[in-house]
């Protein structure tokens, strides 16, 4: 049994094309059963259900955070529907801001928009993959004289990362002593397909659990 945010997260995704299952070469050479692809959260009613999602996995969570923080690209309007979303379902109106790429040189300058970064700041973000937005994202909170309060995902794959015996998810949370969530997770999809996906499906992804997955 799994959560109605989070059953109907994974229906929309699968609605959507975002969450696709088959046969997929990811960056890393892996042959992975299912694919997921945040770049098409591309309609209004698409990314409100998102910012729905994001909201009612932080309701459900024990997080203690003053503003929502998302790293460029895709972390921007993730941490914009997050903050909307809070607002509109929850009643909490907290700050939030994002980061450009490259600083800007006219104006007011800087590389962030949005509130100033104080207090605890929760990171929004889709996946972890390497890590690296997420470091970037903690010396900016830091360097502001803030600090980092957890990291919200979209999905957490539950795989160890190349080359290592924990995932990305796992070397973010033991390098920084930071609570990492999720709406959803392997295990998520793997309940999902078992009740409504093909057999052949649910067995492709138990095997590539069992040469990739966490230990624990």
């Amino acid at each position: 049994m799994i959560l109605a945010y989070r059953s109907e997260f994974i229906d929309l995704c699968v609605q959507l094309g975002v969450l696709r299952f088959g046969s997929f070469t990811l960056k890393s050479g892996r042959e992975s059963p299912y694919f997921f692809n945040a770049g098409l959260f591309n309609t209004g009613a698409a990314i409100s259900a998102v910012g729905h999602a994001y909201a009612a996995a932080l309701a459900a969570s024990d997080l203690k955070f003053d503003m929502l923080f998302g790293p460029a690209y895709k972390g921007i309007p993730l941490v914009t529907i997050t903050a909307a979303a809070l607002a509109q379902r929850h009643g909490l109106n907290v700050p939030f801001a994002f980061n450009r790429k490259e600083a800007k040189d006219h104006g007011e300058g800087g590389s962030m928009v949005g509130s100033p970064l104080r207090g605890r700041v929760l990171i929004i973000d889709d996946v972890i993959t390497a890590g690296t937005a997420i470091r970037e994202s903690i010396d900016l909170i830091e360097a502001a004289g803030a600090e980092p309060a957890g990291v919200l995902l979209a999905l957490d794959r539950q795989e160890r990362a190349p080359g290592s015996d924990f995932s990305a998810v796992q070397e973010v949370r033991n390098e920084y002593r930071i609570p990492v969530i999720s709406v959803v997770n392997l295990s998520d999809l793997m309940h999902h397909v078992s009740r409504s996906g093909e057999p052949g499906e649910l067995a492709s992804m138990r095997l590539y659990r069992e040469r990739y997955g966490l230990a624990d």
